[in-house]
C-alpha cells in the first residue's frame, strides 16, 4: 500500500478522500492507496466522509515528517504554511501533489529545485483549470510540438461575472454582489477580479509550455473592475465579447515570451467567445498540431479532486513499477532551470479598443486621427455612438500596434481640449 498524508480537509480535501474511499468502477490503483493522516486546524467539528480514529491530526508538521507516508497532498492553499510544509516534506523524501497555484507560481523555483535534488515529484494538475486535464497533456501529449500560444479563460469567478454582465446588461458591482451570494466569489474577491489568480495560473502554464521558469512578479496584470455595461454593449455591437484572458505567446522576434493577463475583446466566432459562466478553457496552438482547446469546469469539489487524485495515482503507478531506480520520469519531473525573459508590455503588438468622451466641438474625430497618426497608430474603425451627459461618445478600434506607441498617442490625446475623458481602454484579441 502507498500511504498518503492530506494537508487540509476542506472542499477539495474531502472530495479527494471520497474518490479514494469509493474505488468501485474507478482506476484499480486507487485500491493501493491508504489515507494515513489528514491534517486539519481543529478536531472539534463533524466531517464527511468520516475517517478512522487517529487519522485526523492538527500536527501538520508531523505528517510531512512521518517516515511511513509516501505522498503528501497539499490542499491548504495560500503561501504559508503551505510553502514551508511542502519544502519540509520534500526534504523528508516525500512526493508532492498540490492544487495550490499561488505557492507554485511564486515559489516554484525553490520547490522544484529542492524536489529535483531530493529525487521526488511535484505534481499539480489541480492547480490550473480545476478538473480540466491540461498540465499533463502539455508535458506529454503536446510535448513534441513547438508551442506558439497558450490563451486561457482560467478564472471561473470573473468569467461568471462577465457572462452575467453580457446576458443581463448589469454593471460590475451588481453582478459581483450576486456572485458572492451564490458562492462563486469570495467575500474578498481581489485575487479573482484583479486578475492575480489568472496570473498565477498562466505563469504555471507558460513555464510548462515553453520549458522555462517564469517570474510571476513580472507578469503584467489587469482585472475587470473597470468594465461596465457600456463597454459590454459596444463590444456586442462590434461582434465581440469581453473575456478576462491569460495569454502566453512566443515572441517571433527574439527568445522572450509575452505573458500577460487582462480583459480582452474576443471576436464572437473565436473558440473562447462562447465559454461562459464558471467554465474554463485553455486554447493551445503549436506546430505541427495547430489548435487544440481544453474545456471544462474550472473549479469545484469534484472537478479539482479529480485532478488531484489523478496525480496521486500517477505517482502510485511509478512507485509500483520503478522500485529499483532513483531516476525521475523525465515526462513528469520539472526540467526548468532558467528564467526566461518576458517581453515588456510596451513592446507587445496588439489591437486596442478605446472609448472617448469628447466635447461637442468641430473636428474632434480629426483631432483623434491626427494624434494617433503622429504615433504610427493605424485605426480600423472610428464610430461616434451618441451623446452621454452632453458629451459625444466615440469608440475607436485600432489595427495591430506596438503598445508603447498606443500609450504615447493616448497621452497626446488626453491633452487635447476637445477630450473630456477616456473611460475605457481594452485590448483586442
Amino acid at each position: 500500500m502507498v500511504k498518503i498524508g492530506l494537508l487540509g480537509y476542506g472542499t477539495v480535501g474531502t472530495g479527494t478522500a471520497e474518490i479514494i474511499l469509493d474505488a468501485s468502477g474507478r482506476n484499480n490503483l486507487l485500491r493501493e492507496i491508504e489515507i494515513a493522516k489528514v491534517g486539519v486546524r481543529t478536531l472539534d467539528k463533524p466531517r464527511s466522509p468520516q475517517l478512522p480514529t487517529g487519522v485526523l491530526t492538527t500536527d501538520l508538521s508531523a505528517i510531512v515528517c512521518d517516515p511511513e507516508i509516501d505522498i503528501v497532498v497539499e490542499l491548504l492553499g495560500g503561501l504559508e504554511p503551505s510553502r514551508s510544509l511542502i519544502l519540509k516534506a520534500i526534504n523528508n523524501g516525500k512526493h508532492i501533489v498540490t492544487a495550490n497555484k499561488a505557492v507554485i507560481a511564486r515559489h516554484g523555483e525553490e520547490i522544484y529545485t529542492a524536489a529535483n535534488q531530493a529525487g521526488v515529484y511535484v505534481l499539480l494538475e489541480g492547480a490550473v483549470g480545476g478538473g480540466i486535464p491540461v498540465i499533463k497533456p502539455l508535458k506529454q501529449s503536446l510535448g513534441v510540438n513547438r508551442i506558439q500560444t497558450v490563451i486561457g479563460i482560467v478564472n471561473g469567478t470573473t468569467n461568471y461575472i462577465l457572462t452575467q454582465m453580457t446576458q443581463e446588461g448589469a454593471d460590475f458591482a451588481e453582478v459581483l454582489a450576486e456572485a458572492q451570494k451564490l458562492g462563486y466569489a469570495e467575500a474578498d474577491p481581489t485575487a479573482d477580479v484583479d486578475g492575480y489568480d489568472a496570473a498565477d495560473k498562466i505563469a504555471i502554464l507558460a513555464a510548462i509550455a515553453f520549458n522555462d521558469r517564469i517570474k510571476r512578479e513580472d507578469i503584467p496584470c489587469e482585472g475587470i473592475r473597470q468594465i461596465d455595461a457600456t463597454d459590454i454593449s459596444y463590444a456586442d455591437s462590434l461582434d465581440f465579447v469581453i473575456k478576462l484572458l491569460a495569454i502566453a505567446k512566443a515572441n517571433p522576434d527574439d527568445d522572450s515570451l509575452q505573458v500577460r493577463v487582462h480583459p480582452t475583446l474576443v471576436a464572437k466566432d473565436h473558440p473562447l467567445a462562447n465559454v461562459n459562466d464558471v467554465y474554463n478553457a485553455i486554447l493551445v496552438e503549436g506546430e505541427p498540431l495547430g489548435q487544440v482547446m481544453f474545456f471544462g469546469p474550472g473549479a469545484g469539489k469534484g472537478a479539482t479532486a479529480s485532478a488531484v487524485v489523478s496525480d496521486i495515482i500517477n505517482i502510485v503507478g511509478i512507485l509500483q513499477t520503478s522500485q529499483t531506480t532513483q531516476k525521475l520520469d523525465p515526462l513528469l519531473r520539472c526540467p526548468h532551470e532558467h528564467f526566461t525573459q518576458l517581453t515588456p508590455i510596451a513592446e507587445i503588438v496588439t489591437r486596442f479598443y478605446a472609448r472617448f468622451l469628447c466635447r461637442d466641438v468641430p473636428g474632434v474625430i480629426g483631432h483623434l486621427g491626427t494624434s494617433f497618426g503622429n504615433h504610427n497608430v493605424s485605426l480600423e474603425s472610428v464610430v461616434q455612438i451618441g451623446f452621454r451627459n452632453n458629451l459625444a461618445e466615440i469608440v475607436v478600434v485600432t489595427h495591430d500596434v506596438r503598445e508603447g506607441n498606443f500609450r504615447e498617442a493616448l497621452k497626446e490625446i488626453e491633452s487635447l481640449e476637445s477630450i473630456d475623458s477616456i473611460p475605457s481602454i481594452l485590448r483586442v484579441l
